[in-house]
């Protein structure tokens, strides 16, 4: 019937707020006094606050003196370890992993899993997260953690050579069974750690097994130079040729922290026949004293970089605001040109970049009719925003976290007025304390691999 849905009540309507748009180009632009529509889940409309105002909606959103723009995506983290959040700190990152984080890790339950996600979703969403892309182990509690908080995910469940064929198999197990899961807000990869603790025949079998059942791979490679030096001197193989060499980059793979790519790996990634994105997350690089991803060259090349904190055991925080801050400054230092990376390019790897490089592309990491309802609204009120000369500058360079007040997934809202609607942070906290000391009371002798980035 003509005009129907017209006249169907929308789910949701914000009005009033400058909107944070693209154009064909991809490149960031802002429109003040906007208006977006919401139904079953969907960007129906973005349109001016005029026009917002003028259609029915079940829920409304005041947004004066707000920006709406595309959720945040978290392209690599480890959500659970939240729970060894600050355990070790100033330490080279053979101790980190040896003598802290693998024994903790080898006394992990269920429970501390899924409590960790559950108030890593929480800190997510207060972040203006809307997406994040996990990779660790138990997942299918991080799952259930998903289920219950709203957010969109894409999961893989980690596994490692020392753990035979079972590791590989519960992978694609966990895959098959929770794709499409939640009404499609979880998506699924293969996990194989690194090249350095998978062989080069659980890589490739990996492989195989992502092409045969039209699934994506997300891994650690390249984390840093000591690990590329030492893969060539032993082997005579980057970490990304030994992917190449294995078929990983003909499958959709998504590659975390990439600091050790050198220039001989860029025409394979630019020829890969699978769609590569890569992960930066640059506060923990610091930490480590690591060097940073090559941002501008896989640009050039057309491999978009999404932003990621990796785990809070070596971020801290999972604020991807931060790691968007970082990005920009970071790679304006390591590149000696204040002239790259612009706020408006940090934007875009905030949005579309960190989209195409989880493999959303076409769902979200946009304000547009037809994209899933995944967005948020940033306070510019603040005095340490005010005044506002230029939008974006604002956002990537003075607005902080905090200023998200508004997060919804799905055209569900999450947060509303920095109130979170679906996690019961101090139950949480409560839970998971009184799991710790059976954690971290001990790590000795249960380490059930080493980190040898001279594999």
């Amino acid at each position: 019937m003509p005009g129907a849905r017209e006249a169907k009540a929308a789910d949701l309507v914000i009005d009033g707020c400058a909107l944070l748009l693209h154009g064909m180009d991809g490149e960031v632009r802002f429109e003040e006094d906007g208006g977006i529509v919401v139904r079953d889940g969907v960007i129906a409309q973005v349109t001016s606050a005029g026009a917002a105002r003028g259609v029915a909606a079940a829920e409304r959103i005041d947004g004066r003196g707000q920006v709406a723009m595309p959720g945040l995506i978290n392209c690599h983290t480890h959500s659970p370890m939240v729970a060894l959040r600050g355990i070790a700190e100033d330490v080279p990152v053979e101790e980190w992993f040896n003598d802290w984080i693998w024994p903790f890790e080898s006394n992990l339950t269920d429970r501390v899993v899924e409590l960790g996600a559950r108030l890593a979703c929480a800190e997510m969403i207060r972040g203006g997260v809307t997406t994040f892309a996990d990779h660790y182990f138990a997942m299918d509690r991080v799952a259930a953690a998903v289920l219950d908080t709203g957010l969109r995910a894409d999961l893989g469940w980690t596994y490692f050579s020392s753990q035979g064929a079972e590791g590989r198999q519960r992978s694609l197990e966990f895959a098959l069974e929770w794709r499409g899961a939640a009404g499609g807000r979880i998506t699924t990869s293969l996990a194989p750690h690194a090249p350095y603790t998978v062989t080069d025949e659980d890589l490739a079998a990996t492989a195989a097994l992502a092409h045969e059942h039209g699934l994506p791979v997300h891994l650690h490679a390249a984390e840093n130079r000591a690990q590329t030096g030492s893969s060539l001197a032993r082997h005579g193989r980057t970490p990304i040729e030994v992917l190449h060499r294995a078929g990983l980059l003909d499958v959709d793979v998504l590659i975390a922290h990439g600091t050790g790519i050198t220039a001989r790996d860029l025409p394979l990634l630019e020829r890969a026949a699978g769609r590569t994105g890569v992960a930066t997350a640059p506060k923990g690089y610091m930490k480590f004293g690591w060097e940073t991803t090559p941002v501008r060259a896989l640009t050039r090349i057309g491999v978009p970089v999404g932003l990621a904190t990796d785990g809070a055991a070596s971020n801290n925080t999972l604020d991807v605001w931060e790691s968007m801050t970082l990005t920009a400054l970071v790679q304006k230092s390591t590149e000696r040109d204040p002239r790259w990376l612009t706020a408006r390019q940090a934007l875009g790897h905030a949005t579309t970049q960190s989209a195409a490089a989880v493999g959303l592309g076409g769902r979200v990491g946009t304000l547009a009719p037809g994209r899933r309802a995944d967005l948020i609204l940033v306070d510019l009120t603040g005095p340490h925003v005010q005044p506002v000369h230029d939008p974006a500058t604002a956002l990537v360079f003075s607005a902080r976290s905090a200023d998200v007040r508004t997060t919804v997934v799905d055209g569900r809202v999450l947060m509303r007025d920095r109130r979170l609607l679906t996690v019961d942070v101090a139950g949480t906290v409560a839970r998971l304390a009184a799991e710790l000391p059976a954690l971290t009371g001990r790590r000795t002798g249960g380490r059930a691999r080493a980190y040898d980035a001279e594999r």
